[in-house]
């Protein structure tokens, strides 16, 4: 059964662009990126609050967490290693209400340090995480 018409007297050149090959790469290639795509994503999971319109409620408890530079950590304006740190981020999840963690990050702080806190945040159960930042000066 022949779709086409072909002289077969002709020796011209096949005009004729072959698809079957790119469609196999095309299939192949999607499927390793929806393979390796949800391998890509390594995140901390937490339950960020939602942003409203509503006045902040006062009464509930802030902890401002710093982290400088160089990956020190402060607490309440106190200096702290990471076991005290985890053991006082323990202390605050056993609270009958959470505190709301307001976190102070230098500029130039390595995003390692801002992951490993949020990760120990996460492990405590604290999630209600505040990043505070100054606003531009305009």
């Amino acid at each position: 059964m022949s779709f086409g018409t072909r002289n077969h007297n002709n020796d011209s050149p096949m005009a004729e662009i072959n698809m079957v090959p790119m469609i196999d790469i095309m299939l192949v290639l999607l499927i390793v990126f929806m393979i390796t795509a949800p391998l890509m994503t390594h995140s901390v999971k937490l339950q960020l609050p939602q942003a409203s319109s509503q006045l902040n409620n006062e009464q509930i408890k802030k902890v401002f967490i710093s982290i400088d530079e160089a990956g020190k950590y402060y607490v309440d304006n106190k200096l702290m290693d990471k076991n005290t740190l985890s053991t006082t981020l323990g202390g605050f999840s056993k609270q009958t209400e959470l505190p709301e963690i307001q976190l102070y990050a230098d500029q130039s702080t390595s995003y390692s340090y801002v992951a490993e806190l949020l990760s120990l945040l996460s492990e405590q159960g604290l999630h209600k995480i505040a990043f505070v930042t100054q606003p531009e000066n305009k």
